[in-house]
């Protein structure tokens, strides 16, 4: 055989190979990380000397679809926990039928006190497009072009209210959790140009035991007003933790405004916590997740010493 031939030959494995690793990592990333849920916890010292320990469930980003048994299944699964309240940082549909299973994987977790503002993907159906696109561009100029909700969001807002679940969706207000005073105020989705924060700002109460603010996109401006204002714990979601995170780089893009570093997890923000979640999901048009495993958080609030 000449050297022409053992060239091709060479090419061609070198070529199979790649094409398998590539399989073997979509296969990784779509099936096996997409389906490997984390729930990661925390410990906050805010509460006044003294107090319960109160147990903040922070659920964002499910992007559900009727089929995701494993999901739905997941999420009931939390309610072994026993958190004291749960939080629900928005975009939880991602079909028109999905405000069932939606509350049904909720189930139990009703029955405590909760609160909820929605992110765009509540109220706009996915849409099949390139997700590369997100390394040069937000998404906030596809919802710019479609302004005409398409999904039941008034359905989902009416299943958590009627639990007794707190709608912040530019409301502030308050509730009994583990008998602790929990101060809230919210924001709809920025994203979509939907964040009215002047309908909620001014000082958070002072007589409450712990004050917390609840948005959809963790976006600088809104979260230095929620500190000045006095809220110690800001709960976020929409970066997904990125999805796609490199090795020794983490997050690739935000897709909103925050840096990379707080793209998830606890970090501080001006005078407050900001604990922003990558979430439970992914579009169904970009199934993949990697290195960002999809995620819930409890975070136990504690006395301060």
């Amino acid at each position: 055989m000449g050297d022409n031939g053992r060239a091709l030959r060479r090419l061609g494995k070198a070529t199979a190979i790649t094409g398998a690793v590539g399989a073997a990592g979509l296969f990784y990333a779509s099936v096996v990380e997409r389906n490997w849920f984390c729930l990661r916890r925390y410990e906050l010292p805010l509460l006044p000397p003294g107090s319960r320990r109160l147990r903040v469930l922070h659920l964002s980003d499910a992007h559900l679809t009727p089929g995701r048994k494993m999901l739905i299944d997941w999420i009931r699964e939390l309610e072994t926990h026993e958190p004291d309240l749960v939080i629900n940082t928005g975009d939880s549909l991602a079909h028109k039928d999905a405000v069932g299973p939606f509350i049904d994987a909720l189930g139990p977790l009703l029955d405590r006190p909760g609160a909820f503002v929605y992110g765009s993907n509540d109220l706009f159906s996915p849409q099949v497009k390139n997700p590369a696109r997100y390394l040069w561009r937000t998404s906030k100029v596809d919802y710019n072009k479609r302004r005409v909700p398409d999904l039941p969001w008034r359905d989902l807002g009416a299943a958590m209210t009627s639990a007794g679940w707190l709608d912040l969706n530019n409301h502030k207000g308050d509730l009994k959790a583990n008998d602790l005073t929990v101060a809230l105020a919210g924001v709809h989705d920025s994203h979509i140009g939907l964040a009215r924060y002047d309908d909620v700002a001014g000082p958070a109460d002072p007589t409450a035991d712990v004050r917390l603010g609840v948005l959809h996109s963790p976006e600088p401006a809104l979260l230095s007003r929620f500190s000045s204002d006095g809220y110690q714990l800001l709960l976020a979601g929409h970066t997904h933790g990125g999805q796609l995170r490199l090795p020794f780089y983490g997050t690739i893009v935000t897709n909103c405004g925050i840096d990379r570093v707080r793209a998830r997890g606890l970090h501080r923000y001006d005078d407050a916590w900001l604990h922003v979640s990558g979430g439970l999901g992914t579009s169904p048009y970009a199934p993949v997740r990697f290195c960002c495993r999809p995620e819930a958080s409890l975070l136990d609030l504690v006395p301060a010493s």
